[in-house]
């Protein structure tokens, strides 16, 4: 089934001002948009198309040498997104409760250490990437990934993720990277994380 990119939960100017509206929908409608296509156009005709996106990335290797990294670039890409978009909220921010709040002070410290770590992370990715909360298999950690490249494909489990490509924040912070980074925890959706954390 080919895939299709998801309407918003939420306004395209619900994360204002932490997230400009003309950015959330440049970066929904053609950007998200473009990587499904892409990744639709890849996989057509083979045994791969019909797979679910998570499947796909973490079997990525069995994918045909030939388009490998269009599906690493647009299967990853669409997945990414996906994550991302269910992450935020207008309801967002604050600090994780509850039994999330406990791994994380247990594996960070606190929920500002987690903060500062994933912050450090985004800026330090040259050029285009993201910035994760993952589990590793062995508990949470912090990862950064190049372009559109999943953890799934690493064997890790994408609890949250931050898109440090600049057509997620330009509009509004320019080269101002940290600033974007520091801006978007007044969104995240901890609610959502945590049922992440507890499907693991």
């Amino acid at each position: 089934m080919p895939y299709e990119v998801p309407a918003l939960n939420y306004d395209y100017n619900a994360l204002e001002p932490h997230i400009d509206e003309q950015t959330m929908r440049i970066h929904h409608d053609k950007h998200h948009q473009a990587y499904v296509d892409k990744a639709n156009a890849a996989l057509d005709g083979t045994e791969f198309a019909e797979l679910p996106v998570e499947d796909v990335l973490r079997k990525l290797g069995d994918v045909p040498e030939a388009i490998r990294g269009p599906v690493r670039n647009n299967a990853g890409g669409h997945h990414n997104h996906l994550l991302f978009w269910e992450s935020l909220s207008p309801d967002g921010g604050g600090d994780p409760s509850g039994e999330l709040a406990a791994s994380i002070d247990q594996t960070f410290g606190s929920a500002d250490a987690l903060r500062t770590a994933m912050n450090d992370a985004g800026v330090a990715r040259f050029g285009s990437g993201w910035s994760w909360l993952v589990h590793d298999g062995n508990g949470l950690a912090v990862v950064s990934t190049a372009n559109q490249d999943s953890p799934l494909t690493d064997g890790q489990t994408p609890l949250l993720g931050i898109d440090v490509w600049e057509h997620a924040y330009y509009l509004n912070y320019q080269n101002r990277r940290p600033d974007y980074l520091s801006a978007i925890w007044n969104v995240v959706d901890w609610d959502c994380v945590a049922r992440r954390v507890a499907a693991v």
